[in-house]
């Protein structure tokens, strides 16, 4: 016999085997001989009393001995097979990669970046001297941006797909089984390029390609159909599906797609600062504490405040975490945050964000959010004076209107300079920003501090351009064969929903051709 339930444990007894099965015993009112094994199917942090627990869903095996799942998916050989193009390989690319193999088509990933191993270099570059290359960075190459920020899993998409399959693939390649229970997933950015070599070497051992230094510069569509693309430039590249996965700031193909009179529409964002604590002030507010313990992981937030119209929210949490530069163009900052595995870092970051609406950015051009996304990040840019160092500011500071004196220190390497932040960020930002933090404060003790600081622009959470697809089939309304997939398209946010829209995409080319 099986049943499930859900029982509590102190942190410093999640590990002990012996009590997790004494309290089921006890949970369950039988014999503790009677339990013969057990399953841990979730686990997350109750934190909220004073006393920090842990809620376990468990499924117990009474009296029969335990039955152990064995995750497997057949991907044959596909060498000679009928070939989808993939642009992009990032989370969605990859795994829509991995189900074309599933279902018997061939396909071709074509990556402009750098494999995981050579884009470390580039990263190097930026971080140290302030280099960007605008074709290996964090946001392009193997992984895609996913791969060197932080590697979260937590999704809300649970009615787009399987869920569970993108976590069991994940582990399938080297991840953690704890991914598969753990309420708020994370892998971390150590261990993501070794996840993503994996996923590469099993698309290539079933006859697929992954190519990369591989820039798509043209898209080839013939009376209303797509006939392939053309890449670097001269060379063509023929098929009748394209799967269109090229993240949120590939802007070139926003813009190559709006050149072409292939329709594209422009979308809400959001834009902010990326805020960061000494991760003991987060770890005391949320856990009650003055010092966490040892049995308990760095601990994260999530705040949202209405602010009137518009709605201010705390997302992409890092505890442990550290600041990185993510620009993908010469002359601009971006922000955003990772954590390795451990969250073993000094500090806590999260992007805190305002929402920006069409009406905020007058006109017809369907690329409007887009460049205005670009003009704030060319002056914060500026405003940090070159070498990507960017503009940063205490909290209390920003919301008193002062400059600071000082900064405090943190993650961010490139460095920050002392500035005014309302400079860089449009008025109704910058007031919706001050109005917010001391009301988090008030939710959380310890937020609001001088000892925080603001780094700017955190302008990349979301793609400022959807390309419409579809609902039933996911293909362009104007293309045929032309499937615009995940972040970059406007239908995704985070590497598990992008792995399930690179899924769906992949099962909608099955049913074209």
């Amino acid at each position: 016999m099986q049943k499930e339930i859900e029982i509590t444990l102190a942190p410093e007894d999640v590990g002990q085997e012996s009590v997790l099965k004494k309290s089921l015993s006890v949970a369950l009112n039988i014999d503790i001989s009677k339990i013969k094994g057990h399953q841990i199917l979730k686990r997350s942090i109750d934190a909220r009393s004073r006393k920090v627990i842990y809620r376990l869903q468990v499924r117990v095996f009474i009296e029969e001995e335990p039955v152990t799942e064995v995750f497997a998916v057949n991907y044959p050989n596909v060498s000679n097979n009928k070939h989808v193009i993939i642009v992009g390989a990032g989370p969605a690319g990859l795994f829509a990669a991995l189900q074309c193999i599933e279902n018997g088509l061939k396909p071709i990933v074509l990556e402009r970046g750098k494999d995981v191993k050579q884009r470390r270099r580039d990263l190097a570059a930026i971080n140290k001297e302030g280099i960007v290359n605008t074709e290996s960075n964090y946001c392009y190459g193997e992984g895609g941006a996913g791969t060197y920020s932080d590697g979260k899993l937590y999704t809300r998409s649970n009615k787009r797909g399987d869920i569970n399959k993108v976590l069991q693939i994940f582990v399938e390649h080297g991840a953690t089984d704890d991914i598969l229970v753990d309420a708020r997933p994370h892998i971390g950015t150590n261990k993501l390029p070794h996840i993503i070599t994996a996923i590469r070497e099993r698309i290539l051992s079933a006859g697929g390609e992954v190519r990369f230094d591989q820039k798509v510069t043209d898209i080839l569509v013939d009376f209303g159909k797509i006939k392939g693309v053309v890449v670097n430039g001269e060379d063509q590249l023929l098929a009748d599906s394209v799967i269109l996965a090229t993240g949120h700031s590939a802007r070139d193909i926003y813009e190559l797609l709006h050149q072409k009179n292939i329709l594209v529409e422009a979308k809400p964002f959001a834009l902010g600062v990326r805020i960061e604590h000494p991760q003991a002030i987060i770890d005391a507010a949320q856990y009650h504490c003055d010092i966490r313990s040892e049995f308990l992981p760095p601990a994260y937030y999530s705040l949202v405040e209405q602010v009137g119209s518009r709605g201010v929210f705390s997302f992409c949490m890092c505890p442990g975490g550290i600041i990185a530069p993510c620009a993908t163009y010469e002359n601009e900052i971006v922000v955003n945050g990772w954590s390795p595995s451990k969250r073993n870092n000094p500090f806590a970051n999260s992007g805190t964000v305002v929402q920006i609406t069409l009406e905020d950015v007058k006109g017809e051009d369907p690329l409007r959010m887009m460049h205005f996304q670009a003009e704030i990040e060319k002056t914060a840019f500026q405003l940090g004076g070159g070498n990507l160092v960017a503009p940063g500011q205490r909290m209390v500071d920003f919301v008193e209107n002062r400059i600071s004196v000082d900064l405090p220190k943190n993650s961010y390497l490139p460095g920050t300079k002392s500035v005014m932040l309302k400079e860089t960020l449009p008025d109704f930002v910058a007031s919706s920003l001050r109005n917010a933090l001391p009301l988090f404060g008030k939710k959380m003790r310890g937020y609001y501090t001088n000892e925080a600081i603001l780094v700017g622009v955190e302008s990349r959470s979301s793609s400022p351009v959807r390309i419409p697809r579809d609902k039933e089939t996911f293909q362009h309304p104007q293309v045929a064969g032309l499937f615009p997939c995940a972040e970059g398209a406007g239908y995704a946010g985070g590497i598990v929903s992008a792995a399930i829209d690179g899924v769906n995409c992949a099962n909608a080319v099955l049913k074209y051709i």
